[in-house]
């Protein structure tokens, strides 16, 4: 078998200049509410992103490094920017491979998430090649040992955190939030940590209700209870990307300090030897193991 990895994530502007494309993108011919958009230029403005994009590398890292730990090609496919999945998915079959493995850089699943990304790769490879699509890792030992390992010994409160979806997913029976539990319960087993909870973060303005609760409103409710020393634990997140940098280090910190709280962020996995080593092992499995019809 001749095998080649698309390595998925979400994608971000490669430039400031680009942010309107992006977001046009991520709307899918949906109108476009002038304020949002100037609300997300100014984020990445904020963060320093003008002509280039250090969150875009942080990707391109994980894809190399992953690429020299397998010994096989791996493409980077994005879901909203370039390099497209499409992309991706023809770079890996001019290589002659006739098995593909589908890896987003996300662990867990969710028909409106990496259901997107699976549709579009299916798309892509139109059947050209044999897909092994991972639908998800949120319990794989290598990363629920890697996040131990940044908990662990802590005295302050753990918060695990994830991006939010629309709430409507719950009544679609959709797998996600009792994933993320999963994976905030292993991690907290497996650091044997006492005082932790969860929440969600990064909320898009849509106009219905999303999974809460919000990381802002779960700050509040922790101070109230006489918490003042937090530990903020991303796992639905890998890298150091717009909804860490902005979300948990700009707006959740500032909302610290209004209440007068420690908060704190473990570091992001990124292109670290050990995840790449924990996505070597998710891809070398899926490789060993047929396709189901």
């Amino acid at each position: 078998m001749n095998a080649a990895v698309v390595l998925m994530a979400y994608g971000s502007p490669d430039r400031i200049e680009d942010v309107p494309e992006y977001y046009a993108d991520i709307r899918g011919g949906r109108p476009v509410r002038p304020e949002l958009l100037a609300d997300l230029t100014e984020r990445y403005r904020q963060l320093g992103i003008e002509e280039s994009n250090p969150l875009n590398q942080i990707t391109e890292q994980t894809r190399a490094a992953l690429a020299a730990e397998l010994g096989l090609a791996v493409f980077t496919g994005m879901k909203h920017w370039q390099p497209r999945i499409a992309d991706a998915a023809e770079a890996a079959l001019r290589t002659g491979s006739d098995a593909v493995v589908g890896l987003v850089l996300a662990p867990h699943y969710s028909q409106l998430s990496i259901g997107g990304y699976r549709q579009q790769l299916e798309d892509a490879l139109a059947g050209r090649a044999e897909l092994e699509f991972v639908d998800s890792w949120h319990l794989e030992p290598g990363f629920v040992e890697l996040l131990a390992d940044r908990v662990r010994s802590t005295s302050a409160h753990v918060v695990f955190t994830a991006h939010s979806l629309p709430a409507r997913i719950l009544d679609e029976g959709d797998p996600y939030n009792d994933q993320l539990l999963a994976t905030s319960r292993a991690v907290a087993q497996r650091a044997e940590l006492r005082d932790w909870s969860f929440s969600y973060q990064s909320a898009s303005s849509t106009g219905e209700p999303w999974l809460g609760p919000d990381i802002i409103d779960h700050l509040e409710a922790l101070h109230a209870k006489g918490v003042d020393d937090v530990l903020v634990c991303p796992i639905g997140f890998v890298a150091d990307h717009l909804e860490i940098r902005w979300d948990l280090d700009t707006q959740a910190h500032k909302k610290a300090d209004e209440l007068g709280m420690r908060l704190v962020r473990i570091e992001m996995p990124n292109a670290e030897p050990a995840f790449v080593a924990t996505l070597a092992t998710i891809v070398r499995r899926a490789l060993a193991v047929p396709s189901i019809p």
